[in-house]
């Protein structure tokens, strides 16, 4: 059996994430928090503007955890937790509650999981355009 390794998720990579999503969002006049972790949850870059609502850095965060634990983006898993959805009974005693609102992309590098971004801020429909316009730089 043959292994290929994957390269992870560096902190250069996800400096380019925030940064990107950063000006996508400021392009589009909106403040933003962003998070970035890496394949095992651990953060490798945050951003929050002081112009932003406050608890935009933990929805970031949770946002990005959701996309990560679940391996989707988090617009894609909104009516799986709706009554009679997928993840309606999922339960939330893990490290940190989920959070299934749009704006948590995963980041794959050769279709291989290697972290996730999440972005706070705007309406979900806009955090999850920033999110992804950040993991297509990266592509």
């Amino acid at each position: 059996m043959t292994t290929t390794a994957v390269a992870p998720l560096t902190t250069e990579d996800a400096e380019l994430l925030v940064a990107t999503a950063r000006r996508v969002a400021e392009d589009a006049g909106v403040t933003i928090s962003v998070t970035v972790l890496d394949a095992g949850g651990h953060p490798l870059a945050f951003r929050r503007d002081d112009r932003a609502v406050l608890i935009s850095g933990e929805t970031s965060t949770r946002k990005a955890y959701t996309a990560l634990q679940l391996n989707a983006p988090t617009a894609d898993l909104v009516d799986a937790v709706q009554p009679g959805g997928l993840f309606h009974t999922l339960p939330t005693a893990l490290d940190r509650p989920l959070l299934f609102i749009a704006g948590g992309v995963p980041v794959r590098r050769d279709g291989r999981l290697i972290g996730a971004v999440g972005v706070g801020g705007g309406a979900p429909e806009q955090d999850h355009g920033f999110a992804t316009a950040a993991v297509e730089a990266l592509a």
